[in-house]
Order: structure tokens, then C-alpha cells, then sequence
């Protein structure tokens, strides 16, 4: 019995995440070129900054039938255009576009001939490559090509006639050896480079594309990851200016032979610069450590062998790499050092300023201190004679009130009775002040 499928597809799992289908589909965004041998590959690496989407896309629409080319079909960030006899393949990246042209393989270039005009052949529009927006990073012409790999010697022979009896290096591809890579890392008059292929009439399209892709990639990689080097070296004179400033700040940190103020300004200055170039240079030697990383990838991809008498691709491209990507590392190495060794001089100034700035404050307390001591003592003394002057105030009153008796005939020595009176005035108009000074205090103590 056949089963009926039904046009409503129930749904067995959770709402997606919005990013799933994106995220799946990234193992797709840039299919596996497949490529027929013999071919020539032209492949043209810009620099895109500054150059936008639509400036690329008007450029592609100069090739023929490609005028309806819409903005929309260049989103996936890839693009394979299949043209009459041959494609091209548009890619763009973080901070490169990739134009990869394929095209059947002229017969005065095969395997045998020496050193081949290529570009004469190319079925591109007149000027097409030339008005590519951008700024060349890596230009190669990659040619692969039919093989005995038997025959190491004749072919090894025939590949270095190719190349016009130049020097090459070579690989055999492959853990099986499933086909032989030639280059002489030299970039010819007119601005390209060249790689030779050469594997047997067994090799599939996909197999192709698989080495020209990755040979393709290892060059620009190479070369984007070198754009961390002239960095590095201009570099070094700031670096080694900035540490010996900061050795002299913390000479005089040590010495105590600055004021802290100058200190603090020049070691501002210091820090402000490190930072400045930190943030001016850090994506690039990061950039250069992730590009290192890609190539070092596509050479283990290789899976190279040994020929005999040649050195390796990767051997050679290693053994003159890694000296420029340590001294890439090096001095983003020295750089964060250095922003590291201005912010523990800083830590120092700060520490050695709050510990003067607390003895100053100590000194200050000391002085308010020594202050409310010596008020407290006026304030006893006008206590003092405050009571004094009131007690002379109430005493003679007392004394004209007892004169005013006598004068009004009461026997009394007035005198005699003032004179009695004084220490009962005294000690009520001293009772009567610390009654006051204890409310006062009672009251102040409250309202805080």
C-alpha cells in the first residue's frame, strides 16, 4: 500500500532559534568548485575596503548576459556565475573579495611547453580585470594539467621548463600522491604569479577543485597574514622609545627626584600613547594570527611528500614565514608589556600620592585637634570670667536694693549683707551656666 503524503507537514520539534537555518546553512555557503582538466585558473584577490557590495555587483553585470545581475544574489557573501565556456566564482570576505575565473586550458600551454603566454587566451572582457574595485593583494594564475607521476624525473623536467627554467619548489600532493604542485613564488611583469598542477587522467572534478581551492587560498592567506609585519616594524621604534621613557618615569618613581604632579603628566602622556596604538593596531595582529593559523591548516590539508632534490611548498613558505610571524607576535607581545608595566608605574604614583595626601591629612587633624584644645581652654576662660562679670552685675544690685532699704529706714549695713552675699552669687550664677552648657551640649548631641 503507498503511503499518501500529506501537504501538511506537522511539526515534531520546538519553534526554531532564528539562527538555526543561517547557522546550518553556513556549511553550504561556499559550495566545492569542481573543476575539468586541463584548465586555467585566474584568480584576482582585492583588498575591499571602501568598496562596496554594489560597486562589485555593477562590476560583475560588465560580464556578458549578466546585466539583470541582482544586489539580492550577492547577500551569501558567494557567487558562481557559469558563462559560455567558462565560470566565474565571486567571493567576499572581512577585509578581501576573491574573483576566481575557470576556463578551458589552451593546448600551447599544456604540460611540455616553455614558460606559456596565459593571460592572451583569457575569454574575460577587454580591461575587465584591470577595473576590479579594490587593491590587489594576490593575483595567480593557476594551470592544472595532465601527468605521468610515474615519471618523476620527465615530469619534473617538463614542470621546470614551464616555468622557464626557473627554480621552483614542489609537493606531492596527497597521501596517496595523487598529484604534484609546482610554484616558484615569484610574481611575473605583469603582476601574477603561478602555480603549476599536474595529476593523472584519473583525477575527478571535485579532487580538482579541492587543490586549486586550497593552493589558492594557502598564497592569500600568506600574504594577508604578512600585512601584520610592516605593522610590526613600525612599531619598534615607538616601543622601544616608550620603554625607555618608562624606565627613566620609574628611575625617578624610585628616586623621588620629581615632583609627583610632572610624574603624573608625563606618565598620562606615556599611557595615552600605548593605548593609541593598542587600539590602532590590536585587530591587525590579531587578524595576522588567525590568517597564520588558516595557513598553516591548508599545508597539513596537503598532506605533502617529499620530491626528491625539491624543497616543499609548505617547507618553504614556513621557513620564511615564521621568522615575520614571530616578530609579529613579539611586538604585539612587547606592546601589551609595555601597556601592562605603564599601568602597574601608574598603581605606584597612585599609591606614593594617597600616602602623602594621608600624612597631609594627618598634619591637618592634628592641627584642628591642637585647635579645639586651645578653644576649649578660651572657652573655659570666658566661662570664667563671664560668671565673674555677671556675679559683679547681680552683687551690685544687691547692694544698691539693700542701700535702698536703708534708705527707707530698715536697720541694715548694706555693705555688710553685699559682702555676705557673694559666695551664694557666685555659686548660683555658676550652677545657672552649667545648667545651660549641659543643655546646650544635650541639644547639639540630638540633632546629630
Amino acid at each position: 500500500m503507498t503511503e499518501v503524503q500529506s501537504p501538511f507537514v506537522p511539526s515534531y520539534l520546538p519553534a526554531d532559534d532564528a539562527l538555526r537555518r543561517t547557522l546550518h546553512n553556513e556549511v553550504h555557503a561556499r559550495p566545492q568548485a569542481r573543476i575539468r582538466m586541463p584548465a586555467l585558473v585566474v584568480y584576482v584577490a582585492v583588498l575591499n575596503e571602501e568598496v562596496s557590495r554594489e560597486q562589485e555587483c555593477a562590476h560583475l553585470r560588465l560580464l556578458p548576459g549578466q546585466q539583470d545581475l541582482t544586489l539580492d544574489a550577492m547577500q551569501g557573501n558567494f557567487l558562481r556565475l557559469r558563462l559560455e565556456g567558462y565560470t566565474m566564482k565571486w567571493e567576499r570576505h572581512s577585509e578581501f573579495t576573491r574573483y576566481s575565473l575557470v576556463q578551458p586550458l589552451p593546448e600551447r600551454a599544456q604540460l611540455g611547453s616553455s614558460d606559456p603566454e596565459l593571460l592572451g587566451t583569457l575569454v574575460l572582457p577587454p580591461d575587465w580585470l584591470s577595473s576590479i574595485p579594490g587593491r590587489t593583494i594576490a593575483a595567480i594564475k593557476l594551470v592544472m594539467v595532465h601527468g605521468d607521476l610515474t615519471d618523476t624525473g620527465d615530469t619534473l623536467e617538463a614542470a621546470q621548463s614551464w616555468f622557464g627554467l626557473r627554480p621552483v619548489v614542489a609537493s606531492l600532493m596527497g597521501a596517496i600522491g595523487h598529484s604534484w604542485a609546482f610554484t616558484d613564488f615569484q610574481i611575473r611583469p605583469n603582476g601574477f604569479e603561478r602555480i603549476l598542477v599536474v595529476g593523472p587522467r584519473s583525477t575527478s572534478q571535485t579532487r580538482a577543485g579541492r587543490v586549486s581551492q586550497r593552493l589558492l587560498e594557502l598564497e592569500t592567506y600568506r600574504l594577508m597574514a604578512l600585512r601584520g609585519l610592516p605593522v610590526a616594524k613600525e612599531l619598534a621604534p615607538f616601543l622601544a622609545q616608550a620603554e625607555t621613557e618608562l624606565a627613566d618615569i620609574t628611575a625617578r618613581l624610585e628616586n623621588k627626584s620629581a615632583a609627583d604632579q610632572d610624574l603624573l603628566d608625563t606618565l598620562v602622556s606615556l599611557s595615552a600613547r600605548v593605548e593609541r596604538a593598542t587600539a590602532t593596531h590590536v585587530y591587525r595582529f590579531s587578524a595576522t594570527r588567525a590568517y597564520h593559523a588558516l595557513v598553516s591548516q591548508r599545508i597539513a590539508e596537503l598532506h605533502e611528500q617529499t620530491i626528491p632534490g625539491i624543497q616543499t611548498i609548505g617547507e618553504f613558505m614556513q621557513r620564511r614565514l615564521s621568522p615575520a610571524m614571530a616578530t609579529v607576535a613579539a611586538t604585539e607581545q612587547r606592546l601589551v608589556s609595555l601597556s601592562e608595566r605603564v599601568a602597574r608605574a601608574s598603581a605606584l604614583l597612585r599609591t606614593r600620592v594617597d600616602i602623602a595626601t594621608e600624612s597631609q591629612n594627618q598634619q591637618l587633624l592634628a592641627k584642628l585637634t591642637r585647635g579645639q584644645e586651645i578653644q576649649l581652654h578660651l572657652q573655659s576662660t570666658v566661662e570664667g570670667l563671664s560668671i565673674a562679670a555677671i556675679s559683679y552685675y547681680v552683687i551690685s544690685l544687691l547692694l544698691y536694693g539693700a542701700k535702698a532699704l536703708k534708705a527707707g529706714g530698715m536697720p541694715i549695713n548694706p555693705e555688710a549683707a553685699a559682702g555676705a552675699l557673694i559666695p551664694l552669687v557666685l555659686w548660683g550664677v555658676w550652677s545657672a551656666t552649667r545648667r545651660i552648657h549641659k543643655s546646650v551640649v544635650a541639644l547639639s548631641e540630638k540633632s546629630e
